[in-house]
């Protein structure tokens, strides 16, 4: 009877406190596509592994045998009441999107699309540091991104709210600019608020000069000679899996002073699961209704801030995942976000 009167009760007289929704519809998954709902599982029992082994968190997998939004959106919310938060996994582009903007406006606890937002959490906390190294400034860089998808999409999008000014991304066809034709409404919307000088131009073309490369599209995007033409110590990202746009030891025989990828076998690793668990572990902590930007640029600048001055380096940007400072300093971190920004509601 106290939950029929405050559902808000239902936080302390059941488990869904600490309770996290999986959700895929197999479209996307890392490294294999579009799979399938069933065989996707494997995936999202990973997932949840991953939640309760680095943020203590319950996690439950849910994979939904339809391709249609509203159909996805409408099956989640439904059973919303039931989690403290829901993470979107392995959904295409540009569908998860409008399923994530769909759920926000109708779920009231956070909705997190971990392929946009855990990426882009960690560029941007390796991109803090690796500034660091090189010396310059956040609002003096260019970024060049290669990939317009789902992640690519969600690292610009929070680079700049944290300063960048001058960001050039670039699809297979080369730089996506403001008349372009050919352009889906989101590449559309990410040209109305990049590439601001309207550069043309192929990924070779535009990334001369550019203090920074992002790359979260497929091996082989970015040579050796383009690394050369990059300004002097460039920062490389080279997320691609399982093969990168460019291999470390080739961006640095190209110049580049810094290189990261998405790989555990070479350093400085761009791996979400730095930043979801502890992400979760604050949103729930203070029974959020969002995960918002100051939430996620607060995991990120915390993250940042567990590589000291005295340990920086170009080979360690990023702490590592098994750090056992991670989870709490991340989730302090987004609990506090939360509490300032007006979504938290403990």
């Amino acid at each position: 009877m106290e939950i029929q009167k405050d559902v808000n009760r239902s936080y302390d007289l059941t488990r869904r406190w600490n309770m996290c929704l999986v959700v895929t519809d197999g479209s996307a998954v890392l490294g294999l596509g579009d799979i399938g709902p069933e065989a996707g599982m494997p995936v999202m029992e990973g997932k949840c592994v991953l939640f309760k082994a680095f943020g203590d968190v319950d996690a439950f997998p849910l994979c939904i045998k339809s391709h249609d939004v509203d159909e996805i959106v409408n099956t989640i919310y439904l059973i919303s009441g039931s989690f403290g938060g829901v993470n979107l996994e392995d959904i295409s582009a540009p569908r998860c999107f409008e399923i994530e903007k769909k759920l926000k406006e109708k779920c009231d606890i956070p909705i997190f699309h971990d392929d946009q937002h855990g990426t882009a959490v960690i560029t941007l906390a390796g991109l803090l540091n690796a500034l660091k190294l090189v010396g310059k400034k956040i609002d003096e860089i260019k970024v060049v991104t290669s990939g317009a998808g789902a992640a690519g999409i969600a690292i610009i999008r929070l680079l700049l709210r944290m300063g960048v000014r001058n960001v050039v991304m670039t699809d297979r066809i080369g730089a996506i600019y403001k008349g372009r034709d050919g352009l889906n409404p989101i590449k559309e919307e990410m040209a109305e608020i990049t590439n601001r000088s309207c550069e043309k131009g192929t990924l070779e073309e535009v990334i001369r000069g550019a203090d920074v490369f992002i790359g979260v599209s497929g091996p082989g995007t970015l040579t050796r000679g383009m690394v050369q033409t990059m300004a002097k110590d460039a920062i490389v990202f080279a997320c691609a899996n399982p093969t990168p746009e460019i291999f470390p030891d080739d961006a640095k025989a190209g110049g580049a002073a810094v290189v990261s990828t998405g790989r555990s076998d070479f350093p400085n690793q761009i791996n979400n699961v730095l930043a979801f668990p502890g992400i979760f572990r604050g949103a729930l902590d203070v029974r959020a209704s969002d995960i918002n930007d100051d939430m996620k640029a607060a995991a990120a600048y915390a993250l940042a801030d567990l590589v000291s001055e005295e340990e920086l380096r170009a080979d360690y940007i990023l702490p590592a995942a098994f750090d056992p400072r991670v989870k709490d300093a991340v989730a302090k971190a987004v609990a506090e976000a939360a509490r300032k920004s007006g979504v938290a509601r403990k």
